[in-house]
């Protein structure tokens, strides 16, 4: 794994590090860490009724081969999320929860951090996941 790439992967990892005392450390490796909570009321009832699994992944940072790969649930279909995304945070996204880094961008992993909280905390707010001590967050 290039240097770059480390740095990089060590950065994004501080951003879900923060996270980790509401939600439950599922994956932590040199080249992966990954987050998950318990389900919440809407995916149980997404899920019609009966539950799948315990915990469903919130958001995880992972290395590939060409970049380093960011996914947070929390903005899956958030219009209002979409919305607050700059176009340069928005030109970083594969798909519709993942973002795609290469190289070390301050302002873009300030923006990232702080999108994380909030959809985290929209995540919990709509119901698909249960934080850790049951209250709510505010977006």
């Amino acid at each position: 794994m290039p240097t770059e790439f480390k740095l990089i992967f060590e950065r994004l990892r501080k951003i879900l590090e923060k996270h980790a005392g509401r939600l439950s450390v599922k994956d932590e490796s040199p080249h992966s860490y990954s987050l998950e909570a318990a389900i919440g009321p809407a995916t149980l009832e997404a899920w019609g009724g009966k539950a799948r699994r315990a915990c469903i992944p919130v958001a995880w940072v992972q290395t590939g081969k060409a970049y380093l790969s960011y996914h947070l649930m929390g903005i899956y279909e958030n219009t209002k999320l979409h919305e607050r995304m700059s176009k340069e945070l928005k030109a970083r996204m594969q798909g519709k929860t993942c973002f795609n880094f290469k190289t070390i961008d301050e302002a873009l992993f300030k923006e990232l951090d702080e999108l994380t909280g909030q959809a985290i905390a929209a995540f919990a707010n709509a119901g698909f996941v249960t934080l850790k001590g049951g209250a709510r967050e505010r977006t």
